[in-house]
């Protein structure tokens, strides 16, 4: 999306300046949000505008911005000690949180790695991964975003800019993911995507290009995230564990923005009925502050002292958020809160699609959902201008949203939005939704 200036007031655009003269080019911004405070689903720029947060910081506020509970844990740890590393010594903060994801895993007998990110979680799954079968090659998927450390890049296939003049670091073949509105793969009679996919990937990949027995993991996300928010066909992820089983091949899963009961599970792969052997995690455990890491199967954790760590990993600062993060989600019923509410909002879109052209897709578990623009629903040519007048038109409107995929927006609140304020979002967005099909199309719109 072209960046504009377009909604900032003078404070903000001030600042922008500074900005632009001090720091990186490389940040994407999508619209000229300049943050001054935040509170549970609202944000407030530095004009004192205030916003309806339904992006909670790309799906990583899922208890909300400065849940009292992440605030007093904070606070609590920060007067005893806030560094010490833990790949050199122990302390508590850092045994309480594993011991709660232990709790939580979406298999048994686990153990736990720390690390500060994403990316990072993603990096120490691929070690483990060559660390525990001895293999160097890996599978992954088109439309995935994995981080942008060389590692994980190596498996990042959601935008081309993002892998443009630099080398992968890990050898990765990467499949069509298996999207049910959109297959790359177009399914014989009987089948779905998922199994188009998988019968690709068994006759033709597995035949003519990779040995199995060389394939160390396959990386996929139970649902795709910056590909385009894409719930996978039914039956794929079963047979998917059965193909790993086989060859002894490790199930790594990303659940860095699906997972910590953003889709009305703990993880979005328990949707699918299978257990992985590496879940990857990050964003929303710690409500912001940087903590991610891998919860792996003991049986493959098998790693020595040294072959893997961090300075900063799992600090007892960021630990201290994360476990009181997961208790906030416990004991206030948010999972169950988070279908909740996530169907709510599905219906509402669902109800729109019958008046709105443009919409040519919802899909959704939980508060991850996505809504994909078109053209022409026949055709499903993509609305990529309208999708992006809606955002920037909502933003000024005071509605926060981000894009996914090529010509879709990703909604996902914090897990405790309030139902008044979800009301009072889907009335700007079916608002901009309807100045954007005026503008892109509007003999459709007049329909």
């Amino acid at each position: 999306m072209k960046f504009s200036l377009s909604g900032a007031g003078p404070k903000g655009q001030a600042i922008i300046q500074r900005d632009r003269a001090s720091l990186s080019p490389s940040y994407t911004r999508e619209y000229a949000l300049v943050v001054d405070r935040a509170q549970g689903s609202e944000v407030w720029d530095v004009d004192g505008r205030r916003y309806i947060d339904f992006m909670a910081g790309v799906a990583v506020l899922n208890v909300g911005h400065r849940h009292p509970a992440v605030v007093e844990a904070v606070q609590e740890q920060v007067d005893k000690f806030w560094h010490i590393c833990l790949s050199d010594f122990f302390y508590p903060q850092a045994v309480d949180l594993a011991e709660k994801l232990q709790t939580i895993a979406p298999m048994d007998d686990t153990l736990v790695y720390l690390a500060n990110s994403g990316t990072e979680a993603v990096e120490s799954a691929i070690k483990l991964a060559m660390y525990k079968t001895g293999r160097s090659k890996f599978l992954g998927f088109l439309g995935a975003f994995h981080g942008r450390t060389l590692g994980s890049l190596s498996f990042t296939a959601s935008k081309a800019v993002q892998r443009e003049s630099y080398k992968p670091g890990v050898y990765v073949h990467h499949l069509p993911y298996p999207n049910p509105y959109r297959p790359l793969i177009l399914p014989a009679d009987g089948q779905n995507a998922g199994h188009a996919v998988l019968d690709y990937l068994e006759e033709q990949i597995f035949h003519s290009l990779l040995e199995p027995e060389d394939i160390a993991g396959i990386l996929v996300e139970p649902i795709q995230g910056e590909g385009g928010y894409i719930i996978p066909a039914p039956g794929f992820f079963p047979r998917l564990r059965e193909i790993c089983d086989r060859y002894g091949i490790l199930l790594m899963v990303d659940e860095i923005q699906s997972g910590v009961g953003r889709t009305g599970r703990w993880w979005a792969v328990e949707h699918e009925d299978v257990e992985p052997d590496i879940v990857c995690f990050a964003k929303g455990v710690g409500s912001g502050l940087p903590i991610g890491g891998i919860i792996a199967r003991k049986e493959h954790m098998v790693w020595g002292p040294g072959s893997h760590g961090s300075t900063f990993g799992g600090n007892p600062v960021a630990a201290a958020a994360a476990l009181a993060t997961l208790n906030v989600i416990e004991q206030e019923g948010l999972i169950a809160k988070a279908a909740t509410t996530g169907d709510m909002i599905l219906d509402s879109l669902r109800e729109m699609q019958t008046r709105h052209p443009s919409i040519g897709d919802v899909r959704g578990r939980g508060l991850m959902i996505g809504i994909e623009f078109v053209l022409d629903r026949l055709t499903k040519e993509r609305a990529i201008a309208l999708r992006n007048t809606i955002i920037q038109d909502a933003f000024e409107e005071g509605l926060l949203l981000i894009p996914c995929g090529r010509n879709a927006i990703r909604m996902t609140p914090a897990l405790n939005i309030s139902a008044d304020m979800v009301g009072e979002g889907l009335q700007i967005f079916e608002k901009s939704l309807t100045k954007a099909e005026q503008l892109h199309l509007p003999r459709l719109a007049k329909v």
